[in-house]
């Protein structure tokens, strides 16, 4: 195992980005108009109760500004994620992740999951991948948030403009047929079921519900349904009482081996459903292992990647998978590194090496994490009762096949994305050309 590098304490601001660091530092401009949200959003699922409901019972769900990136930015994240999914093609990649994957991982009925998520910590020396996600949510409330934002200064003009017209809609709907041809090869899913456990008391419920919109809407039959409570029977899936084509999973039961998940996971296997994403899709691309894979270019490079990809795969963090034989070497680097465990989400068990105890760390060294070069987050200057105050930010691509469907941003204080902070939350992204 070669050596974990360490990236440059600190590298000068590169001209492509630093219109975009300028206004993140100094403009406190209140981009979002709440009234224009809450009318979107009643408007959207036809319940004029829906905001006050599902939306301002959530105070730091949405923050009041955006973020700036700049167009350079957005190129390079999005040829990292297409890096990072040609390498998912490689038949050595996949020999390697299969080794490690749960045996229904290796079922390929042909999906390649909707709204991937790559998460960006952007810094001088360019965009840093933290992590991929294969049911990365916030995607239908981030669609609406960017579409209620003001102009607040000229530099913003033309990004707002450029969100406004994106056709969101119609890219989703696209995903979802493309994802069923590729199982299915014709025709169309008549009733998709929304899926996760319990899934009125999950934080972003209220996506579940514009999602279920977005498909009636356009003719197509949906259910949200609780995951343990679906029925296997006869060939054919059941949410209450009625036959499921296709499944939009937001399990984080990645596998499907709880035994409360009997039902989707035998139907999944006997291909009588179509789930998006699916267990093979986590295994491919989300399992954490998986960066030190890709953070690997010498691995990458004996697996045929091209050249071009290995420059752009620079971009992802350095990563091992934390064992007993470099345990030693680990804790003694702890300081720069962040700690993940293999099948995480949420930010849930991930520790910051600088302030980890002996306790965790026996915990650690036992198995199941993989150790990451620690990567800044970027900042955000807030104005809260009139005075400044400083958010982390990260940035997240969800994307389908390589393309991008909508970026958006989250903000924060404290070790990890949690939405409870003050000022913080889900936040517009502005690429500035």
């Amino acid at each position: 195992m070669s050596k974990i590098g360490f990236p440059p304490e600190s590298a000068p601001m590169r001209g492509a980005g630093a219109t975009s660091d300028r206004l993140n530092r100094a403009c406190f401009c209140v981009t979002l108009d709440w009234e224009a949200l809450c009318q979107a959003l009643d408007r959207e699922v036809g319940d004029p109760g829906f905001c006050a409901t599902f939306i301002r019972a959530r105070p730091h769900l949405f923050s009041n500004v955006s973020v700036f990136i700049s167009d350079t930015e957005t190129t390079e994240m999005l040829k990292i994620v297409r890096a990072i999914e040609a390498a998912t093609r490689l038949p050595g990649y996949r020999d390697a992740v299969l080794s490690w994957a749960p045996a229904i991982a290796r079922h390929d009925f042909g999906p390649l999951g909707v709204f991937m998520g790559y998460d960006f910590h952007l810094s001088p020396a360019g965009p840093k991948l933290i992590e991929v996600n294969s049911n990365a949510g916030g995607a239908f409330l981030n669609a609406l948030l960017a579409k209620a934002q003001r102009v607040c200064c000229a530099e913003v003009d033309g990004a707002v403009e450029r969100i406004k017209a994106d056709d969101f809609d119609g890219s989703v709907l696209r995903m979802f047929q493309h994802e069923w041809l590729l199982q299915r090869g014709a025709g169309a899913p008549k009733r998709i079921a929304i899926v996760d456990d319990d899934p009125a008391e999950q934080y972003l419920y209220p996506e579940f519900l514009l999602a279920q919109h977005l498909f009636e809407k356009n003719g197509i039959a949906a259910t949200i349904a609780d995951g343990r409570q679906l029925r296997y029977e006869h060939g054919r899936l059941l949410a209450e009482d009625a036959p499921v084509d296709l499944v939009y999973n937001r399990l984080v039961d990645f596998a499907l081996d709880h035994p409360e998940h009997r039902a989707l996971r035998d139907a999944y296997r006997d291909g009588a459903v179509v789930v998006t994403p699916n267990p093979r899709v986590h295994a491919l691309c989300a399992d954490k292992r998986n960066l030190a894979l890709v953070s690997d270019p010498a691995l990458l490079r004996s697996w045929g990647l091209p050249e071009e990809m290995l420059g752009d795969l620079a971009g992802v963090p350095r990563t091992v998978i934390v064992s007993c034989e470099n345990a030693t070497e680990l804790w003694q680097a702890r300081r720069k590194l962040f700690f993940k465990p293999f099948g995480g989400h949420g930010s849930k068990a991930v520790y910051r090496g600088d302030k980890l105890t002996k306790r965790v760390w026996a915990e650690i060294v036992r198995g199941g994490y993989v150790a990451q070069d620690f990567a800044a987050p970027g900042e955000r200057m807030i104005k809260l009762d009139g005075t400044a105050a400083r958010r982390k930010t990260d940035v997240r691509l969800f994307t389908y096949d390589g393309e991008i469907l909508l970026t958006a941003a989250r903000l924060y204080e404290g070790q990890v994305t949690n939405f409870r902070t003050p000022g913080g939350g889900f936040a517009p992204v502005f690429a500035l050309a």
